[in-house]
């Protein structure tokens, strides 16, 4: 359910503004918006795996702070970071 370090320094590498970015709002997204794909599946073939799903509800309320605070700073940012994601369709 969770990813791999290897799938992890793969999305820091692809969404990082500069060297050894971990902390900026596009990063951290990415690697929210991985964790949520991964539960997604889980939940495919685990219908009643209700403490998962309030894990899955708290990661979606985070990265959707974090997309709001990113759209508050820089909405350029934003814009190009759900497009990349395949957020909001």
């Amino acid at each position: 359910m969770s990813i791999t370090a290897e799938r992890k320094s793969e999305l820091i590498k692809e969404y990082a503004t500069k060297a050894n970015d971990t902390g900026s709002p596009e990063v951290q997204v990415a690697i929210l918006s991985e964790r949520i794909a991964n539960l997604t599946e889980h939940f495919k073939g685990h219908n009643k795996d209700n403490h998962s799903r309030r894990g899955l509800l708290k990661l979606v309320s985070t990265r959707r702070s974090l997309l709001d605070y990113l759209k508050k700073v820089d909405e350029n940012r934003y814009k190009t970071l759900i497009e990349k994601l395949g957020l909001r369709r």
